[in-house]
């Protein structure tokens, strides 16, 4: 099963993390990160950008509404992510006790990811997906 590990960190411990040495950071993270390798159960690992320079598409209204970053009051923001294949959420879970930006301020939240095969596989825009997945190497 794949389980999705989504770091977030309030705005406070977010502005405490500048305070950390970036090597240092990348010696504790790459450690963690080759330990999830060599455990087999990584598929995917993302940081993302400094939420000021993205966006929020709000469709409260008939037309869509564009914002631009930084987002008025962020009471946790959505820093990075990664991508497992484990065998259950409390495996997941117990990789989540290990992340290794941690602290007050700093969460992640353990989420299953759907799989294809959980859906109609009648259904043509079901089977339009499955047949990309098969081209591109992913199924």
């Amino acid at each position: 099963m794949k389980y999705m590990l989504i770091m977030r960190a309030t705005d406070e411990a977010f502005a405490q993390m500048g305070d950390i040495d970036f090597d240092q950071m990348l010696e504790t993270v790459g450690r963690f990160n080759d330990e999830l390798i060599r455990a087999g159960v990584l598929l995917a690992a993302e940081g993302l950008d400094d939420a000021a320079g993205g966006v929020v598409v709000d469709y409260s209204s008939t037309d869509p509404v564009v914002t631009d970053g930084p987002y008025g009051e962020t009471k946790e923001l959505f820093n990075g992510f990664y991508i497992l294949n484990v065998a259950s959420k409390e495996e997941a879970v117990e990789w989540a006790k290990r992340m290794p930006m941690t602290g007050a301020g700093f969460k992640t939240e353990v989420r299953r990811v759907s799989s294809i095969d959980e859906f109609p596989q009648d259904n043509i825009w079901i089977q339009k997906e499955r047949a990309w997945r098969e081209s591109t190497g992913q199924l």
